[in-house]
C-alpha cells in the first residue's frame, strides 16, 4: 500500500517545505519495515475559477485524479473529527492489512473542499478546531505520517 499526501497548491522554497521534506524522507525511508510500497508527496494546482465553489469542483477533480481505485481517502479540514495519533496509525494499519492500494491523504485549497469529494472520503478528519496555516497542516501530516509508521514499527519516537 502506498502513502499519498496531496495538497492543493504549491509550498515556495523555506523552512517550511524543507521541514514537510524531511517528515517524508522519514516516513519514505521507513515505509518498507511495516509493509508499506512508499510515501508520497503530491502537490496539485489550486483552481483558477472565478467562483470558490466552482474551485473547489476542479480541486476535487485533481484529488479525485491521485486517488487509486479501492484506496482509502482522508480529508483533512478543522471540522473533521479529531483522532489521536495512536488511532491514526491503526487506521492506516487496518488499510494495509485489508490489502487496500492506497491511503490517500488529501489537504484541500483556501476555499475547503467539495461537498461531493466530502462525502466520497472515508474519513474526514482535523488537527483540532482551530484554523491553521496551509503550510502547518502539511508539516503537521507529514510528521503524523512519520508518527504512525514509528507506532506500527515499536519504533521509540512516539512516547505516549
Amino acid at each position: 500500500m502506498r502513502v499519498i499526501l496531496t495538497a492543493i497548491g504549491r509550498l515556495k522554497a523555506g523552512p517550511e517545505r524543507d521541514l514537510c521534506a524531511r517528515y517524508m524522507e522519514r516516513a519514505a525511508a521507513s515505509a518498507r519495515s511495516i509493509g508499506l510500497t512508499g510515501v508520497d508527496l503530491r502537490e496539485l494546482e489550486e483552481g483558477r475559477a472565478r467562483r470558490a465553489e466552482d474551485r473547489k469542483v476542479e480541486e476535487a477533480r485533481a484529488v479525485r485524479a491521485q486517488i487509486p481505485p479501492g484506496a482509502r481517502l482522508i480529508l483533512l479540514d478543522e471540522r473533521g473529527k479529531n483522532l489521536t495519533s495512536e488511532a491514526f496509525a491503526q487506521d492506516l494499519a487496518r488499510s494495509r492489512d485489508a490489502g487496500a492500494p492506497g491511503f490517500v491523504i488529501a489537504i484541500g485549497g483556501p476555499d475547503g473542499f467539495d461537498p461531493d469529494l466530502r462525502a466520497q472520503a472515508d474519513l474526514v478528519a482535523a488537527f483540532g478546531a482551530m484554523t491553521w496555516p496551509h503550510q502547518l497542516v502539511r508539516i503537521m501530516a507529514a510528521e503524523q505520517i512519520y508518527r504512525a509508521i514509528t507506532i506500527l514499527s515499536g519504533h521509540p519516537y512516539h512516547r505516549a
